[in-house]
């Protein structure tokens, strides 16, 4: 590792508060000092860990409903002043700002919020968050001095190198910490941006709808943001690599639970959400049973046992080793039915 660099105060202020309190204690452990922001504070305080007020390191207090806590010179210079330039490191000293070596930041949960039902237009422009995409920014552009933490699943990795080098981290690290910094910022604002296109104008109070599809309008930029699920086990064929990511809504097949059975593969995966969509097609049972993508039969009945049946009728030897897809609970009758034949996933 080069370009080691001790992290001595480290800014926290997340939405997301999983594994906050373990990594708190790795930082503190190390002697950085912790500097927090409101609801993150108290989950540090009430765990026991002493927290430094960001209002005390600004000599400001937080404002207009918390839309104004971080944005500020003593936050953004101390984040964005380069340590090597003598001029930029007498202007923090004179202006009295003190040096931020690490931001720990998640961001407002747009997208939870906008899935809601019954969200309003006012909630949900509330959860478009502004001072945390500064920092992250600020710290990003600054990685040559500031870790930028965007992720809980970067937090043990992190504790692991702080420990082994004495309370210092790479140049590496921290280049590989912006970089999914300033996704993490592409993604969260292509989501906004993509939520905020499909909305009319509307009062703070106003319940939101799905919005109806505009035809023959084409937005002038598409913003399609997704996410990382899973890396799976190979592509449509054994010597090719896939992985599966989840865009913005968080629906479809994608996000779906898997209950039981062997992790699932990439033709898995495509033949689910073919045969979901069949069978969602229609408003009563219906059932589709597909194989490489091509439906080996889809039928309605007046239960999902009946629908089976019709369907699997259709062409019971293709539909060995299958995929099957339903608009409806499996029932009891409906899955003895399935339990018949070996199908690859339901």
């Amino acid at each position: 590792m080069t370009d080691l660099k001790p992290v001595r105060r480290a800014l926290l202020s997340v939405t997301d508060k999983s594994g906050l309190t373990d990594f708190a204690r790795a930082l503190a452990a190390q002697g950085v000092e912790l500097v927090s922001t409101g609801g993150t504070a108290k989950t540090l305080r009430d765990a026991g860990l002493t927290v430094r007020d960001i209002s005390d390191l600004t000599g400001f207090p937080e404002m207009l409903d918390g839309r104004v806590k971080t944005l500020h010179p003593k936050v953004h210079g101390g984040i964005l002043h380069r340590r090597s330039v003598p001029e930029h490191v007498a202007a923090v000293r004179e202006h009295g700002i003190e040096d931020i070596g690490m931001v720990v930041v998640n961001l407002y949960a747009f997208e939870a919020t906008a899935a809601k039902l019954g969200v309003t237009f006012g909630e949900l422009i509330e959860n478009i968050d502004i001072g945390g995409p500064s920092m992250v920014r600020s710290a990003a552009k600054n990685f040559e001095d500031v870790a930028i933490v965007t992720r809980v699943a970067d937090y043990a990795a992190i504790s692991s190198e702080l420990q082994t080098n004495s309370g210092k981290l790479s140049g590496e690290t921290r280049w590989r910490l912006a970089q999914t910094a300033f996704a993490t910022t592409a993604a969260y604002d292509s989501a906004i941006a993509a939520t905020l296109a499909k909305l009319p104008y509307a009062e703070p109070e106003t319940v939101l709808t799905q919005p109806e599809a505009k035809t023959g309008e084409y937005p002038q930029h598409l913003e399609l943001g997704f996410k990382l699920a899973q890396t799976l086990r190979y592509g449509e064929n054994p010597h090719q690599s896939a992985a599966l990511y989840l865009d913005t809504s968080g629906k479809g097949i994608a996000a779906g639970k898997q209950l039981q059975g062997k992790e699932l593969s990439f033709n898995n995966l495509v033949d689910l959400d073919a045969c979901w969509e069949l069978a969602s097609e229609f408003a009563e049972p219906a059932v589709a049973i597909i194989k490489h993508t091509n439906p080996c039969g889809a039928a309605t009945g007046i239960s999902v046992a009946d629908a089976y049946v019709r369907a699997l009728a259709a062409d019971p030897i293709s539909a060995f080793g299958g995929v099957i897809g339903v608009n409806r609970v499996v029932d009891e009758a409906a899955a003895a039915e399935m339990a018949r034949l070996f199908v690859e996933a339901i």
